[in-house]
């Protein structure tokens, strides 16, 4: 399975590249699902009988079917109970989170956990989480190791602390949050493929179980914290922090995207 993000992806460094409808979007949705091809390409060659793409980037609507690896299966469009891990518990050998990026609060390019700007900083049993940090404790959860992680310089990084065996490509180097020194579509495609390839050496399900965590979240403003911990399980820790707690990870990812989804309906024009 591959989890597919797109701040992460070749040559994205801005938001009008990830922004739905944009003229750079339209551009770097060739990039991204190039970036998706080349890891498909690797995962065969490494044995892979089968490999199916999760959009996991805002509409989740921005891979080109059209261009897709013909091998490959696509889950597309919004609203999956999993989001960005659809389809772990569906007996998957392995995953690989293409396109990532650093956690809101750390330098990176376009970092941030979930909301674009609103969350300041997620937290998963004390330590900050990046989404790749809170997939990555789900797919253990399920059994599933981590192969492969792209994105830039810091979120490789990242993943050697909560995926050290994973193989990593960093498909560009972070100068700032909108800036980075970027390595081209045909090299970031070889590198891709081959590590993708190595990646599959780790393929092979092992035995998951489901834990308890807590999840706290950070917000840039006290009037998001307040509609967060509208939800019964979820209490308002500080003025701008909530948290709570989780049976399992599956269960914490719910109530994570729950506490998201209010959130980012109580933000309120330019004053947010």
């Amino acid at each position: 399975m591959i989890s597919a993000d797109m701040e992460g992806a070749t040559g994205v460094t801005w938001t009008a590249d990830v922004e739905v409808g944009t003229e750079q979007w339209q551009r770097f949705r060739k990039m991204f699902t190039g970036d998706v091809n080349a890891c498909v390409e690797g995962l065969f060659a490494g044995g892979a009988t089968d490999v199916l793409v999760n959009e996991a980037h805002s509409s989740q609507r921005n891979i080109l079917l059209e261009d897709l690896d013909p091998r490959a299966r696509m889950l597309t469009g919004r609203h999956k109970p999993l989001s960005m891990m659809q389809g772990i518990d569906s007996g998957v050998d392995g995953v690989v989170f293409l396109g990532y990026h650093a956690a809101a609060g750390v330098e990176g390019v376009l970092s941030h956990t979930y909301l674009p700007n609103q969350i300041t900083g997620v937290f998963l049993d004390g330590v900050r989480a990046s989404e790749g940090r809170l997939n990555a404790a789900l797919a253990a959860e399920h059994g599933v190791p981590v192969l492969l992680v792209t994105g830039d310089d810091l979120t490789c990084e990242d993943a050697g602390e909560y995926a050290p065996d994973a193989r990593s490509v960093a498909v560009k180097e972070c100068v700032s949050r909108y800036a980075a020194i970027c390595t081209p579509p045909a090299v970031t495609a070889a590198a891709i493929t081959e590590q993708a390839h190595l990646g599959m050496a780790r393929a092979g399900r092992f035995a998951g179980s489901a834990s308890g965590h807590r999840i706290e979240v950070e917000f840039d403003a006290a009037h998001l914290a307040a509609a967060a911990a509208v939800v019964p399980t979820v209490d308002q820790l500080e003025v701008r922090r909530v948290g709570f707690d989780a049976a399992s990870m599956t269960d914490a990812m719910k109530a994570f995207k729950v506490v998201t989804a209010i959130a980012s309906g109580a933000v309120e024009g330019s004053y947010g």
